[in-house]
C-alpha cells in the first residue's frame, strides 16, 4: 500500500472510545471503499466496565467481554480492529508502546489519523493515548528510526470529540456530515451493552453537531432536518494552494 491509497487509522484508549467518538467517521470510510483500522490500547477493563464488575465477573472475563463487543463493533462499522493489551486506570506511556505503535504505522500506512485530544482532566487514558498516538506519527515518518516498513508520509492527525469537550480545549474546526452512515454507527453503539448508557447520549450529540453541520455548510450541501454529525479538531495545519 503507498502512502496515497486512502487509509484511516484510529488509535482508541479503551475497546469502546472508537464507536462513540468516530464510529460516524469509520462507516463513511469504509462505505466509500477504503480501509479502516483501529487499535484499542486497551479493553477499557477497569475504568469503563462498571457494570461487568457489579455482575461479579473476573478481571480476565471482563476483558473477554470487551473484546468481543469492540470486534462486533468494528464489523458492524466494516473496520479491522486491534487489540494492544496495555492495561487501563491508568494506561501507562512507554517507549514499547510506541514502538508498536510505530510499526502498525508503517504497517497501515494510514492517510487519516483519529484519536483522543491532549486534554482531557477526567480521563487520563485518552490524552495518554493522543501523546503515543502523535508520538508515534513524528517517529514513523523519520527514516533513521529503526522500525519494520517504509518511512511514513505526513498523515494528518483529528481529535474526535470527548465527552465533556469544554473541559478538554476541544474546539471543534471540522464538523462531518454522517447521515449516510448513523444508522451504523448506532448498530456499532449497540453492540456496547456494557455501556448502555452512551447510547442515547451519542445520538443526542449527533443530532447537535448535525444541526451544526447544516447551518455552517449553507444550502449548497443539501442536508435537510435530521442531519446528523461529528466533530473533529485538527491537529496539524492544512497544506494547500487553494483556499475554499
Amino acid at each position: 500500500m503507498t502512502d496515497s491509497e486512502p487509509a484511516t487509522l484510529v488509535v482508541s484508549a479503551h475497546a469502546g472510545d472508537f464507536v462513540w467518538r468516530a464510529g460516524g467517521a469509520i462507516a463513511k470510510a469504509t462505505r466509500r471503499g477504503e480501509r479502516a483500522v483501529i487499535v484499542c490500547l486497551s479493553y477499557g477493563e477497569r475504568g469503563e466496565s462498571a457494570s461487568q464488575w457489579l455482575e461479579g465477573r473476573t478481571l480476565e472475563e471482563i476483558k473477554a467481554v470487551r473484546r468481543a463487543e469492540a470486534e462486533s463493533a468494528a464489523a458492524v462499522l466494516g473496520a479491522e480492529v486491534e487489540f494492544l493489551d496495555a492495561g487501563d486506570y491508568p494506561l501507562t506511556e512507554s517507549r514499547e508502546l510506541v514502538d508498536r505503535l510505530v510499526g502498525i504505522y508503517r504497517r497501515v500506512r494510514p492517510t487519516v489519523v483519529l484519536t483522543h485530544p491532549l486534554v482531557d482532566p477526567y480521563n487520563g487514558d485518552h490524552p495518554a493515548a493522543a501523546r503515543m498516538a502523535v508520538q508515534a506519527r513524528i517517529l514513523a515518518q523519520a527514516v533513521g528510526y529503526e522500525s519494520p516498513g517504509e518511512p511514513l508520509g505526513a498523515p494528518p492527525v483529528f481529535f474526535f470529540e470527548p465527552h465533556q469537550p469544554e473541559q478538554c480545549d476541544f474546539k471543534p474546526n471540522v464538523l462531518l456530515d454522517i447521515t449516510d452512515a448513523f444508522a451504523t454507527k448506532r448498530a456499532a453503539m449497540e453492540c456496547l451493552p456494557a455501556q448502555t448508557h452512551l447510547w442515547d447520549y451519542y445520538t443526542d450529540l449527533a443530532t447537535r453537531r448535525g444541526v451544526q453541520v447544516r447551518r455552517n455548510a449553507g444550502p449548497n450541501l443539501g442536508l435537510t432536518t435530521g442531519s446528523k454529525g461529528e466533530a473533529f479538531m485538527r491537529y496539524y495545519p492544512e497544506a494547500t494552494d487553494v483556499l475554499r
